[in-house]
């Protein structure tokens, strides 16, 4: 069994890549793709540790990149990737800093309303992080300003909340460019979770496989039977790969664990073998 959708504190996730190696081996998987939002910052630590431990699990090296589709916000993920690839460590390196920019701005937005929240602040409570939405969320409850994360996005935080500030975001094409370049196979994420119609959503995958596509996630922790069925069959259409994971972050999603998700998820070894076996295939494009 495998997971290959998994976060750490390096992004939004609350388990360290050291304890998501641990907890991996704990819950029986031969191996994980550590697949944080936007950064690769933790991949290194999770290898290291793992290479000094008897069957440990596989770490595969991959990210999830955030995409804008005319105001949806679109996930890829990338696995296999080799994050010292040039085009890819030069993009990371301007992504932090437009974050840096937008975590500043609402920062000061949730000042003008009266909390004591800096940047800095956020900063030193979450040392060694991609600092996101979800991070202000639990530095307000720590504070409290609110009594859980989700009220903090309810209130504050949300889309079209008052402390809301927009990122810069690539397209669902540049992403896929961007992990083709990267050495990397580009998979479509979650693609349920968009509620976009079936027509539409089949746009977007003959899109993205013109562009060097090769999966979609068919098996995650929140689908039902029948979207899941739904999301092979349009696999299957295209020629893509499935691929599958919990999306596991720790007790940011507290219902949702490794391996398992909700209690039933089951991505087998067979379908890390079958994206394994593609990777001497896929393009590699110039950016």
């Amino acid at each position: 069994m495998v997971d290959l959708h998994v976060h750490s504190t390096r992004s939004d996730g609350t388990f360290t890549p050291t304890q998501l190696v641990d907890h991996a081996m704990e819950k029986g998987l031969s191996a994980f793709a550590l697949t944080d939002h936007d950064t690769t910052d933790g991949i290194h630590e999770a290898s290291e540790y793992a290479a000094s431990l008897p069957n440990a699990p596989e770490i595969i090296p991959g990210i999830e990149l955030s995409t804008d589709l005319n105001g949806t916000e679109v996930h890829v993920v990338g696995l296999f990737i080799d994050p010292a690839s040039p085009p890819f460590r030069d993009y990371l390196k301007e992504f932090v800093e437009s974050r840096t920019t937008r975590n500043k701005k609402m920062a000061q937005k949730l000042q003008d309303l009266g909390m004591e929240i800096t940047y800095e602040a956020l900063e030193e409570a979450f040392p060694d992080c991609i600092l996101t939405r979800a991070h202000f969320a639990s530095y307000l409850r720590m504070h409290g300003y609110v009594s859980s994360n989700q009220e903090a996005f309810d209130r504050y935080l949300g889309n079209r909340r008052p402390c809301y500030v927009p990122r810069e975001k690539i397209s669902p094409c540049d992403a896929v460019r961007l992990i083709l370049s990267a050495g990397g196979l580009p998979i479509l994420a979650h693609p349920i979770l968009y509620r976009m119609s079936e027509a539409r959503l089949e746009d977007l995958v003959i899109t993205l496989k013109k562009e060097g596509l090769v999966g979609i996630e068919a098996i995650y922790s929140t689908y039902l039977p029948s979207e899941e069925r739904q999301i092979r069959r349009l696999a299957a259409t295209h020629g893509l790969l499935i691929s599958g994971g919990s999306d596991f972050h720790g007790a940011n999603k507290p219902k949702i664990d490794m391996g398992t998700g909700l209690g039933k998820l089951y991505v087998p070894d067979e379908v890390l073998e079958a994206l394994r076996a593609r990777l001497s295939e896929a393009p590699k494009p110039s950016l």
